[in-house]
């Protein structure tokens, strides 16, 4: 009976993380650049534990991590100059308060001082590490497909697009925001749209019906969990009553 509970319970944790996955999910379903995420699970043999009437050993379920959806959201055409998307591989480069992350998120904005920046004022990068300013007098500004950034006063720079040997190893820094600490890798022939962003590749009927098979799995566990309890409570009655 203790194994039963145990099981459930182990069971019901994953449950538990893995619905607050697929509620995040459904959260950026409208954020732009954001990647899906989901669960990864597998058995754990606890030792020293196995069934009352066989040698078999008792498995748990053990979340060990989770993996990021990768593929390119939907395009989305704005008419904004300072939007730019990435289509296949990479990640702007952002420089933070703290340190430099990274972002598919390419809805950029000029900030007070004319400096390029993302929705939440950090300075995008060029590949010579540096932020891209505009004077207020520039006009006709168009970023090329393989990021060089131009105006009526010329060459303003060129947007770095980097790779990372393992993106799944990248780990969320807040929002959009990526941090890693693997090397660089720029991205020889990068693909950039200038007046468009890539939305969220979440798929909201999919997280849906998955909420629904999570909690249908949560209430199996729960009346296991029950059931266990209930025979714990009527062995106890039979055993302690006087004969």
């Amino acid at each position: 009976m203790e194994n039963a509970l145990l099981i459930g319970l182990s069971r019901q944790m994953a449950m538990t993380r893995e619905m607050a996955t697929i509620a995040n999910n459904l959260a950026n379903m409208n954020t732009a650049g954001f990647k899906s995420e989901s669960m990864l699970f597998d058995q754990f043999v606890m030792k020293g534990a196995s069934e009352s009437n066989g040698p078999s050993k008792i498995t748990f379920v053990q979340d060990f991590g989770q993996h990021r959806d990768l593929r390119d959201g939907t395009l989305q055409m704005t008419a904004n100059p300072f939007d730019v998307a990435i289509t296949g591989e990479g990640y702007f480069r952002v420089q933070t308060e703290t340190d430099v992350l990274y972002t598919r998120n390419g809805h950029f904005r000029l900030d007070e001082a004319g400096q390029l920046v993302t929705a939440n004022g950090d300075p995008v990068l060029t590949d010579a590490d540096a932020p891209i300013l505009f004077a207020q007098d520039e006009t006709g500004i168009t970023i090329a497909r393989d990021g060089t950034v131009s105006s009526s006063l010329g060459l303003r720079g060129k947007l770095s697009v980097v790779t990372f040997e393992n993106p799944q190893n990248m780990q969320m820094a807040g929002g959009t925001l990526l941090r890693t600490l693997q090397d660089e890798q720029p991205v020889d022939e990068p693909r950039l749209m200038q007046g468009a962003i890539e939305g969220s590749n979440v798929q909201p009927i999919i997280e849906m019906t998955n909420m629904i098979e999570v909690t249908r799995s949560y209430a199996s566990a729960q009346k296991l969990i029950d059931q266990s309890d209930q025979m714990r409570r009527k062995a106890i009655q039979e055993l302690g009553s006087p004969a």
